[in-house]
């Protein structure tokens, strides 16, 4: 009985440890691609490191794989979030722009922008694990995020439940616990969701 509560508590110390020490590289290379340049890339390698964690691969040499996959798609993950940066910039100028003005519609208007928004927000939501789990064109990771988001609706609204809730409590709580796994248990979660509809899309894409 003792050798099991033992067995139980490596186990879980060991999950411990590797959840933080890739939350930690995640922090590490965004800060190494100065922020703008290497949160794209970073947050690729450690859906990476995860996806092969739930595919059975628990014993992954963390750092070489994260290296690995940093380097492969730091130009082409960079690329994609130019994109993705520069779409949240045009939504920005276009709130603040229809904000200015008091006519109706431009309020329904700036109102269409908040949706722009949603829908930017549960994209970013599916686009990294089908970026590791899939090879596709940078056109096609536009596509298929958003598709699955919404033919998902409740495990979309479930993730995104769940990521802002947890992560409201724990920094109310523990602040300092998402600096260790506020990253990579997100990950996980988003991960393990999404996985869920893979097998529905695997020949259409």
């Amino acid at each position: 009985m003792m050798a099991e509560v033992a067995r139980g508590y490596y186990s879980v110390a060991i999950w411990i440890t590797r959840f933080a020490y890739l939350n930690i590289l995640w922090i590490l290379f965004t800060m190494a691609g100065l922020l703008f340049f290497g949160v794209m890339p970073a947050t690729v390698a450690m859906f990476a490191v995860v996806r092969k964690w739930q595919r059975g691969e628990e014993e992954v040499r963390m750092f070489a794989v994260f290296w690995e996959i940093y380097r492969q798609e730091f130009w082409k993950a960079n690329g994609l979030g130019i994109i993705l940066f520069a779409l949240g910039y045009l939504f920005s100028v276009q709130f603040q722009i229809l904000g200015a003005q008091s006519a109706l519609v431009y309020q329904m208007a700036q109102f269409s922008v908040v949706i722009a928004f949603a829908l930017l927000a549960v994209f970013l939501v599916y686009l990294f694990p089908v970026y590791v789990h899939f090879k596709l064109r940078t056109i096609q990771y536009l596509k298929w995020p958003l598709i699955i988001a919404i033919v998902h609706p409740i495990l979309t609204v479930f993730l995104l439940v769940c990521i802002g809730a947890g992560g409201y409590l724990i920094f109310q709580a523990f602040p300092a616990v998402l600096f260790f796994f506020g990253g990579s248990l997100s990950a996980y979660l988003i991960t393990w969701g999404a996985s869920k509809t893979f097998a529905k899309y695997e020949a259409a894409v």
